[in-house]
C-alpha cells in the first residue's frame, strides 16, 4: 500500500537613521480604545542590496553580522550589513557541507547555528565558525500509530528545544494542533500547547492502494498565531476574542485583556492583496509523506501556485479579515510578542506589541511593504518585498 498526504501551509514619516515617531491620535485599528499611541519606524539603519527570493529569519551574529537562509535561492548567506558584504556558506548538493532548500537559521547554545535544510529533509548544527557539523531527520514519529511528527521550528528557545506545529493522525477531522516541543539532547518530545487553525478544505483522489489527500487553508479564515520567547515561553494570539495568552514553563497561563477592533471587510482589493502576500513566503510550504511497504519518507518544499491571472472567485472567502496574520509570532530581546494586524488593501503594516502579561504595550506602523523577521540586540530586522516578489533585508533600531 502506498499512501500521500500534501498538506499546504499556506504613512510613516520620514526621520534620521535610528529614530522612531510617536504619532498622535488615528492610524492605529482601535489602539485609541485603550488609549496607546501609534510608533512608526523611521529609516533603515542599514539595507543589504541585493535580494533574495525568501527570507523568513535572521541569525545575528557576533560583530553585527547575520546569517540569512534563502529557500528558493537555494544559499546561506552571512551578511555584514554595514559594510554591505556578504560571503557564501556551503552549496548546493546532498552531501556534507551542501543542502538544498535551506528554508531557517536559528541560533542554538554555545554559538552554535540550526541550519533547517527543507531539501535534504534534514536538520544540520552548524560551528559558530559556521562549518557543518551533525544532521537529523526533522521528521519524527511511527507510522504504524498514523502519527506524523514533522520537526520543522516556528522557533527555538536559548536552551536549544524547537518548538513546531503538531499535525496530529493522517486524515483526520481537528480545528486545532498542538504546539509541540522537541529536546535535541533526550530526543524527548512533548506537547506545550494547542492553537486554533484556519478553516481547511481537503480534496482526495485515487482508488485503493493510491491515496492522495491535498489540505488547504481557507483564505483568511481565522486562526490563532503563535510565537516562543527566548525563555521558552510561549505567546498565543487568540482569533475568536482578540487576546494574547503566555504559557508558562509549567504550564500556567496568562491571560491578557481583549484587544478592541473593527473587522475589516474583504473585498476584492484585499483578496488581491492576499494572493500577492503569498510570495512573502515563497507560495507557501508544502509537505509530502510517502508510506510504501510499511517505509515512510517524507519531503517538503517552499515554493507554490502564485500565479496572478488565478481565479480568485473560485475561492471560498470569509466576509471580513481576521484581526491579525495567522503566520509565527516574532518575539523580540525584551520579551514583547510582535502581532502582525490585518487592514485595509493598501495600508501600511501594522503590529501590536504584547507584554508578558498580555497587555497591549504600543502599536508599531511599518514602511509600506516591510515585515518583521527577525530581533537582534536592539535591532529589528525587516524585509521590503517589491513589486517582483523580491525581497531585501533591512535593519531598524528597535523602538
Amino acid at each position: 500500500m502506498r499512501g500521500r498526504v500534501a498538506a499546504v501551509l499556506a504613512g510613516a514619516a520620514v526621520l534620521a537613521a535610528g529614530t522612531w515617531l510617536i504619532m498622535q491620535g488615528g492610524g492605529g485599528p482601535d489602539a485609541e480604545a485603550d488609549g496607546l499611541q501609534v510608533v512608526a519606524l523611521g529609516e533603515a539603519e542599514a539595507v543589504y542590496g541585493e535580494p533574495f527570493s525568501v527570507v523568513s529569519t535572521v541569525r545575528e551574529l557576533p560583530g553585527g553580522r547575520v546569517l540569512v537562509a534563502d529557500p528558493l535561492g537555494q544559499v546561506v548567506v552571512r551578511l555584514d550589513l554595514g559594510a554591505g558584504t556578504a560571503d557564501t556558506i556551503g552549496s548546493v548538493g546532498e552531501g556534507p557541507s551542501e543542502y538544498r532548500q535551506p528554508d531557517a537559521v536559528w541560533p542554538l547554545p554555545g554559538g552554535r547555528t540550526l541550519l533547517v535544510d527543507l531539501g535534504n529533509g534534514r536538520l544540520t548544527e552548524l560551528s559558530p565558525e559556521l562549518e557543518f557539523g551533525a544532521t537529523r531527520p526533522y521528521s519524527i514519529g511511527d507510522m504504524s500509530m498514523g502519527q506524523v511528527v514533522i520537526a520543522l521550528p516556528q522557533a527555538v528557545d536559548s536552551r536549544g528545544r524547537l518548538y513546531f506545529r503538531g499535525f496530529g493522525r493522517m486524515g483526520m477531522e481537528a480545528d486545532s494542533a498542538s504546539i509541540l516541543r522537541l529536546d535535541l539532547d533526550t530526543d524527548v518530545v512533548d506537547s506545550v500547547a494547542s492553537f486554533d487553525i484556519p478553516e481547511v478544505i481537503r480534496e482526495s483522489v485515487g482508488g485503493p492502494g493510491e491515496q492522495n489527500e491535498r489540505i488547504s487553508q481557507v483564505p483568511l479564515s481565522p486562526g490563532d498565531a503563535w510565537g516562543v520567547a527566548a525563555d521558552g515561553r510561549v505567546v498565543i494570539a487568540r482569533a475568536g476574542e482578540y487576546r494574547v495568552d503566555w504559557v508558562e514553563q509549567d504550564g500556567w497561563i496568562t491571560s491578557g485583556p481583549p484587544i478592541p477592533y473593527t473587522p475589516v471587510p474583504l473585498g476584492r482589493a484585499e483578496q488581491e492583496e492576499w494572493a500577492r502576500g503569498r510570495l512573502e513566503t515563497g507560495g507557501g510550504l508544502g509537505i509530502a509523506i510517502e508510506v510504501e511497504n510499511g517505509s515512510m519518507t517524507m519531503r517538503a518544499s517552499r515554493g507554490g501556485a502564485t500565479d496572478d491571472d488565478e481565479d480568485l472567485d473560485g475561492y471560498a472567502w470569509p466576509e471580513v479579515k481576521p484581526p491579525f496574520y495567522d503566520r509565527p509570532i516574532p518575539v523580540d530581546g525584551l520579551g514583547r510578542a510582535w502581532v502582525r494586524r490585518h487592514r485595509d488593501a493598501g495600508e501600511a503594516p501594522m503590529y501590536d506589541v504584547f507584554g508578558g502579561s498580555g497587555e497591549r504595550q504600543m502599536v508599531v506602523e511599518l514602511p509600506m511593504e516591510r515585515r518583521v523577521v527577525s530581533f537582534g540586540d536592539a535591532a529589528l530586522y525587516a524585509v521590503h518585498m517589491d513589486e517582483f516578489g523580491l525581497q531585501t533585508l533591512e535593519r531598524y533600531a528597535l523602538p
